[in-house]
């Protein structure tokens, strides 16, 4: 498990895997977890600082590797938009990563779904590596405007990250979830794994996917299989 980015949502990760874990195994079973925890402060310093995409992915490919070194048998990320740099450190590992965006994609199709928005950071909305795997299973992305992206992409940064959860910003992703369905939106995904710590899909207007529950769970079933 690559985690850090943030301890928040890696935080979560831990507790749900080891809580689905324990119901899909039983007893006291925990899962078998390696974790590479990087310094989210290096990450950000290269994406939104330098903007040095190369910085970024070579701090993810480390970790990756450490990750192969140790012996796991797949890499997961509890990071959604971490996940644009696949393609490139896939061809150099041989263990493969469980992509949180074929997870969600598979979920919403499960589901007779056709057009989700997306929310979660910049590198998430305006990025192609969702709008591609969502194409491949025969949806459409719908992606927020731009005073909705930069609200969402500020709320990650400057609160969920930083462990706060206030009622106020939950309130405003509802509207503009509602907006988004207006516009044509069957569905959301919550595609920052901080935002189901905000808003569950319980609260959302429209059916939501939590990509990390859903990671979380195609995770332990991966694992359970191998065993």
């Amino acid at each position: 498990m690559i985690g850090g980015l943030s301890w928040v949502s890696t935080a979560e990760y831990y507790k749900r895997v080891n809580e689905i874990a324990q119901a899909e195994a039983g007893g006291v079973t925990s899962a078998r977890i390696v974790l590479e925890s990087v310094n989210r402060q290096e990450y950000v310093d290269a994406v939104i600082h330098r903007q040095d995409e190369a910085a970024a992915c070579a701090q993810i490919r480390r970790s990756a590797v450490a990750l192969h070194s140790a012996g796991a048998d797949f890499i997961v990320i509890t990071c959604n938009d971490v996940h644009r740099f696949v393609p490139d450190i896939q061809a150099e590992l041989e263990i493969p990563f469980l992509h949180i965006a074929q997870v969600t994609a598979e979920a919403i199709k499960a589901q007779g779904l056709k057009r989700v928005a997306i929310l979660g950071v910049r590198k998430t909305m305006e990025g192609d590596f969702y709008t591609e795997i969502l194409a491949r299973n025969g949806i459409e992305a719908v992606i927020p405007n731009e005073d909705e992206k930069r609200f969402i992409h500020d709320s990650i940064y400057q609160e969920l990250v930083e462990n706060r959860f206030l009622d106020e910003t939950r309130e405003a992703y509802k509207r503009i979830i509602t907006s988004l369905g207006d516009r044509g939106a069957d569905s959301v995904a919550l595609a920052c794994t901080e935002i189901p710590l905000l808003l569950s899909p319980e609260q959302s207007p429209l059916p939501a996917f939590s990509t990390t529950e859903l990671h979380c769970r195609a995770a332990v079933a991966k694992a359970l299989a191998a065993a």
